[in-house]
Parts: structure tokens; sequence; C-alpha cells
């Protein structure tokens, strides 16, 4: 606090490692840092968020409920850049600058490039992303066959739509958009509309199953 960061209540902050902050930091309630946590300037943090190993750039704003462990690889998150609430970064997450993270969104060994946005219930494993890119909710990378681990390249300015599967290894060229609901497992084109998924279907006269009277 000497040295210019805003603790909500010091008697529920909990430093189980190193803490470097710059200027005019805020950090929250119930807030757990461990291993080695670097805080740049303007950053805030909000309540109940658990950082490990990470290095957070200035103006960067860690809502409530986050958790944040980069073990031994790290976790790098940029300047102006949003996580959370209730995300997760695992070891190897590196976010560029103005990034955003949202709501129950889990990153591991992936770059997200300037702008990148994951703003609801997605995953990004062993992948690369571009700049601009729009990472619909609902949507994977399917990084693991069981035995080996492949990663998916998502360049600039490629708009993935909701509840999509990209299959590793595979590219999404720049520029391309993916359509809600397919399953990708081939490299695509730049500038594109891709989509794979089954035709859609309507039965007439259709009744749903009815219990067996007891």
């Amino acid at each position: 606090m000497e040295q210019g960061v805003r603790l909500a209540d010091p008697a529920r902050f909990d430093l189980r490692g190193t803490l470097a902050c710059g200027q005019d930091v805020d950090i929250d309630v119930n807030c757990v840092f461990e291993g080695q946590v670097s805080l740049g300037s303007n950053v805030r943090i909000g309540p109940n968020c658990v950082i490990a190993n990470a290095r957070i750039a200035d103006n960067a704003v860690i809502h409530g409920f986050t958790h944040i462990d980069g073990e031994q690889a790290g976790v790098e998150i940029g300047e102006g850049a949003l996580v959370g609430p209730f995300a997760r970064l695992r070891p190897g997450a590196q976010l560029g600058p103005e990034v955003h993270i949202g709501n129950f969104v889990e990153v591991k060994n992936s770059s997200m490039a300037r702008g990148a946005k994951a703003n609801h219930l997605a995953y990004l494993g062993d992948s690369v992303v571009g700049e601009r890119v729009n990472y619909g909710a609902g949507s994977i990378t399917a990084n693991y066959d069981g035995a080996n681990k492949s990663r998916t390249v998502i360049e600039a300015d490629v708009h993935v739509g909701s509840n999509c599967v990209l299959v590793a290894p595979v590219t999404v060229a720049r520029g391309g958009t993916i359509g809600a609901g397919s399953v990708i497992n081939k490299n695509t084109e730049p500038g594109v509309l891709t989509v794979a998924r089954a035709r859609q279907v309507s039965l007439a006269n259709w009744e749903r199953p009815k219990k067996k009277p007891k």
C-alpha cells in the first residue's frame, strides 16, 4: 500500500509468493497471489481471483472469480486486455494488447494477437489466434486426439460462429468466416464462408415418444 497499491481490504489479501506492482494498482477482496506475479500500472484485479506465475501489463482488467495459473510456462496478459469474470488462463496463454476473454472461457498454450476476442463459453488450446479474431460462444479447438496434441491457426480478421469445433491440425485463413455449428477439419481459403453441418430437416406429423402406462 505504501507503494501505491489500493487494497479494498488488507485483511482479505493473500500473498503466497512474490508480487511486483506498478503505480495505481487496485486489488479487490479475497484475491490470492502465488508464485511470481507482476502487475503493471493501472491494473485492476476484481474480487475472488487466484493468480499464479503471470505477467499482467498496464491498464489490464481482471474481473472477479478469474483463475490464472501459468505454472512453469507462465501466462502473459497484454496492455489493456480484459479478462473474466469466471475465466481460466492456463500455462502458455499469451494474450496480446486489448484482447478480451469473457466468462467461462479457457485458454491454454495459445497466443492471441491484438484485439482478438473470445467472450463466452469457449476453449482455445494449442492455438495461434490472429488480430481482431472473433471467436464465438461455445466454440472449441479439438487439439487432442487421445495420443497427440496438434495446433490450430486462426489468422487475422476471422469470425468463428457459435458452437464450432476446429479439429487440429487446421488453419482458418485470413478474413474467413466459419458458420455456426460447423465442424472444421480441413484448411480454409482466405475470405470465404465455410459451413460444415448437416442439412436441416423438418418432419410433419411426428409425435414425441410417450411413457408407457404402468
